[in-house]
């Protein structure tokens, strides 16, 4: 069967999330028994996300074959449960780059290069090179911004020309679009949505539905105005309202039958959604009535797109436990000394995520070392490996300036260094470490318990690695190489062997975390957060005597 394609655009407003409502599409498509591949389109210059700012773009999600790419692929993967490739996202920076560089080897035959066919066949060439290595039933493809911008406009002009280059009914277009709620007057306007749909077809592209992103519940009449004046079927306009758990989206969008009409208006013949298990996974979160809190120390802990992929790894762990994840934000640019125990007081734990550059290290440095001197569960990722390693050559080993290259060109115990393969590297995207490489982990370590197998393989994306002319020291000192890549006997895991949950890897574990299957370490992170918690509980005895 030929590849059908859903076409997801966005109007009035950005961040409205049409990932969330394309992955929560894809989630009930899948479970209909229809194989599925999601793409993000994006429209931004850049060749890829990884050398913007998070304060700009927010998260880089790293795919299995080393591709920085939008956090969108993140919600793909978590819902659907399936891995994403460097195919599944596209911006316009790499169209560009492709076409011009078709151009200077001649391919085009002398011909004026123009956006209109050349980087629109481009573009739609991608869509249909990802639905063919994927042998996909249906590839939902978003596109990033909003109608209007011209950014986009390559994009969605090239979406208009698919739906001529396939069969009949195999495209589909959904809209979503802001529904803003007037309080002074208790009204939803519906009007920016009439306008946005105006501006989609003066381009060409009259949506089959639309998804109305509202803060209150839509009533018929307003559907019905939708449906009017946006020249939709009344049964084509859906509600995607506030919920508490972004993973209730698939069962608020299973319950007002989008995946029924995409199925029939696609002409696919499925068999009705199994989502027994979704479902029993989100009534673990929704009754969960113990809470444990975590620490999290970074120096983006304002944006809330900087650490989605860990924000939403600890939610999972947390679901499996059925207890609820309270994470407090803390800058790491604020810590000090003076000022450490009253920051991290009452948190159950601690985690340090992953980072680039030196402002807010020494507070990161400081919170390692509370978390190890208190007993706290502490487990750093990426650069919180790092740092972790810094505090103990620091405080135990007795090398109190050791540091990193990275913050310390100069430091006489450069603990963790750039790694070989990096030093004669000047460009600064896609040149990482980055992608899924396999680590071998020691027998009778914690983590290998953890893992319970002794070969993993998890995503990389970092420039520096642990000087290995330390490792003697601080494993003599009490510090456990835990997990390495053995083709270059690169340090992956550490641990204490003397704390109850120290815990610290040089990858990602966060991108391969799913609501239905946590990532080992964050489950086993939530459950030492909890055996914390309850250390901390009076006993019995002590309180009969009080």
């Amino acid at each position: 069967m030929a590849t059908k394609y859903v076409f997801v655009t966005g109007g009035v407003a950005s961040s409205l999330g049409k990932g969330i409502a394309a992955s929560g599409l894809g989630t009930l498509l899948r479970a209909r028994g229809l194989t599925v591949a999601l793409m993000k389109l994006d429209p931004y210059i850049n060749v890829d996300p990884g050398t913007m700012s998070p304060f700009q773009h927010g998260e880089v999600f790293v795919t299995d074959d080393g591709a920085e790419t939008d956090l969108d692929l993140g919600h793909y993967e978590r819902f659907t449960g399936l891995p994403t490739t460097r195919m599944n996202n596209i911006t316009t920076g790499q169209i560009y780059e492709s076409v011009i560089r078709k151009e200077r080897r001649g391919h085009y035959l002398g011909a004026t290069v123009q956006v209109i066919p050349h980087i629109t066949d481009e573009i739609k060439s991608r869509i249909r090179t990802l639905a063919r290595e994927t042998k996909c039933d249906v590839l939902i493809v978003e596109i990033g911004g909003t109608v209007g911008d011209i950014e986009s406009l390559p994009f969605l002009e090239a979406i208009r020309q698919m739906k001529h280059d396939v069969e009949p009914n195999s495209c589909l277009y959904l809209h979503l679009t802001l529904l803003p709620y007037l309080s002074a007057s208790g009204e939803l306007k519906t009007k920016p949505t009439q306008h946005s749909v105006k501006e989609l077809r003066e381009i060409g592209i009259q949506p089959d539905g639309i998804i109305c992103r509202t803060e209150v519940p839509t009533g018929q009449d307003e559907r019905r105005k939708i449906a009017l004046f946006c020249n939709v079927e009344e049964r084509a306009v859906f509600e995607s309202s506030n919920v508490s758990v972004i993973y209730e989206v698939p069962m608020m969008l299973h319950r007002q039958a989008l995946d029924n009409w995409v199925v029939t208006k696609l002409g696919l013949v499925t068999h009705d959604a199994e989502m027994d298990d979704w479902k029993r996974m989100l009534d673990r979160i929704k009754s969960a009535r113990r809470e444990v809190t975590v620490g999290l120390v970074g120096k983006y802990v304002e944006l809330a797109d900087s650490y989605k992929s860990i924000y939403e790894a600890l939610n999972h762990g947390a679901a499996h436990h059925s207890v609820r994840i309270k994470i407090r934000r803390i800058d790491s640019e604020h810590l000090e000394p003076a000022n450490i125990a009253q920051a991290l007081s009452g948190v159950d734990g601690i985690l340090i995520p992953g980072g680039f550059g030196s402002r807010g290290i020494e507070g990161k440095i400081l919170a390692a070392n509370f978390a190890r001197e208190r007993k706290l569960p502490y487990f750093g990722i990426c650069l919180g490996m790092q740092v972790a390693l810094i505090a103990f050559a620091r405080e135990v080993c007795g090398l109190p300036d050791a540091n990193s290259t990275e913050f310390n060109e100069t430091t006489p115990d450069p603990v963790i260094d750039l790694m070989a393969s990096q030093k004669a590297v000047l460009d600064l995207g896609g040149t990482m470490r980055l992608g899924s490489y396999p680590c071998r982990l020691v027998p009778g370590t914690k983590t290998a318990a953890v893992y319970g197998k002794p070969l993993i393989r998890e995503r990389h994306r970092h420039r520096y690695e642990v000087n290995n002319k330390y490792r003697e020291t601080v494993e003599k000192n009490g510090l456990r190489v835990a997990g390495l890549f053995e083709e270059t006997d690169l340090v992956e895991m550490i641990e204490l062997a003397d704390h109850p949950w120290f815990i610290g890897c040089q990858f990602h574990p966060e991108f391969q975390s799913r609501p239905l299957d946590p990532h080992p370490l964050f489950r086993e992170f939530i459950g030492a957060l909890i055996a914390h918690q309850d250390s901390q509980l009076p006993t019995r005895e002590t309180v009969g005597a009080s």
